[in-house]
């Protein structure tokens, strides 16, 4: 058995679509700087650095040595992860498996995006299908889409359900104050906003952010040294899978999520995770994913996660509440997204969560990183163990 590990600080930057107030070196390190004021820590107290983006978004190669001062990973070990959408929850990973083994005490991780440098979009069809999406240039929506058609023929549910799920993400997007997207919206806003991709409208999706977030995580023996509200890593685990095995498309297999969860819940002791989770943070890059990725993790199966919806069961006031942070579709600076639902989880037992705070005493919390159907990560946090 490896060491304890617990995540004893969090730091972001306010996200926004175009940061010209800051270039990359200058926003890494203002997370940097504010995750080591939140654990009350100095660069000192690190002994090695974690840094990861989507680096050909940008077209700037090599960044973490760029940023290697600004990290404080200069003089000290680091490495660079880059894994697409689960860049964050990789970072998260990689920092709590160094700290656990014993290769080191105190890791700091960051991840950040900064998009308006480069060009996603090409970035994104130059990798995917060639006939399809680089033609029509539908990137990731358009896959989406069709998904998003066949999840609603085989469960029932609707337009008007995925777009509670925007409504509801938006609102509590709005009680985070470093949240990309404030905005105050009803269904039929989001059913009279632009369409993109059959069913996907504009506001189904998920922005494109510039920001950074960081964490840094400490073993057992430092834990009481550094802060009295831990929040422990009780699972963390990670699922690849083959792209190209003609299975079924985004929302419907779920097999790597899925699979994960299994053996996260198993690990965690989670027994029915509908009364033994308190908050979830999920990667939704669109309001569809949400409802299904629920499912996948055992909330709401055969489409009834839609009733929950309806119910309140997922809002900030509700006994299960789903993204306090807003999620994606408020914020998603892509190599630092999926560490968001990780410092929203540590955040959530921290009791820091100000304004979006859950209403009930947060000890369990899941987050998920999710880098197409094919790569899932999830994490599970306590506040003891």
């Amino acid at each position: 058995m490896g060491r304890k590990v617990a995540i004893v600080g969090t730091g972001q930057t306010k996200h926004k679509a175009r940061h010209s107030d800051m270039n990359i070196v200058e926003l890494i390190n203002q997370a940097v700087n504010r995750c080591l004021e939140n654990a009350e820590l100095t660069i000192n107290d690190i002994d090695a650095i974690l840094i990861g983006n989507m680096e050909h978004f940008e077209g700037i190669n090599l960044s973490d040595m760029w940023a290697s001062d600004a990290s404080g990973a200069l003089g000290r070990c680091g490495m660079k992860i880059t894994t697409g959408g689960s860049t964050g929850t990789s970072l998260s990973s990689a920092a709590y498996y160094y700290t656990a083994s014993g290769l080191f005490d105190t890791v700091l991780c960051v991840g950040w995006q900064k998009q308006n440098e480069g060009d996603t979009t090409a970035g994104l069809v130059s990798a995917t299908d060639p006939i399809w999406e680089r033609a029509s240039f539908a990137g990731a929506f358009g896959t989406f889409g069709g998904a998003a058609t066949q999840y609603m023929m085989e469960t029932g549910l609707t337009p008007e359900d995925a777009a509670k799920v925007a409504v509801k993400n938006k609102r509590h997007g709005r009680l985070n104050p470093y949240a990309h997207l404030h905005l105050d919206i009803s269904v039929d806003d989001v059913l009279r906003s632009p369409m993109l991709a059959y069913p996907i409208r504009m506001l189904d999706l998920c922005p494109a952010s510039e920001g950074a977030c960081a964490m840094i995580m400490t073993h057992e023996d430092n834990v009481k040294k550094v802060t009295d509200k831990p929040a422990w890593i009780s699972a963390s685990v990670c699922r690849h899978d083959s792209a190209f095995t003609g299975d079924p498309p985004f929302f419907l297999d779920l097999r790597t999520l899925r699979s994960a969860a299994k053996e996260a819940y198993a690990t965690a002791d989670i027994k029915d995770p509908m009364k033994d989770l308190d908050i979830i943070e999920l990667y939704e890059p669109v309001t569809w994913a949400e409802l299904s990725f629920l499912e996948a993790l055992g909330i709401g199966e055969g489409g009834k996660v839609g009733e929950l919806l309806a119910q309140g069961v997922t809002s900030i006031e509700g006994s299960l509440p789903v993204n306090l942070s807003g999620g994606v579709l408020c914020t998603n600076p892509i190599g630092a997204t999926a560490m968001c639902r990780v410092a929203e989880a540590a955040i959530q037992i921290r009791g820091e969560g100000g304004e979006r705070q859950a209403n009930h005493k947060v000890n369990t919390a899941l987050a998920t990183g999710y880098g197409g159907n094919w790569w899932s990560d999830l994490l599970i946090l306590k506040s003891s163990l």
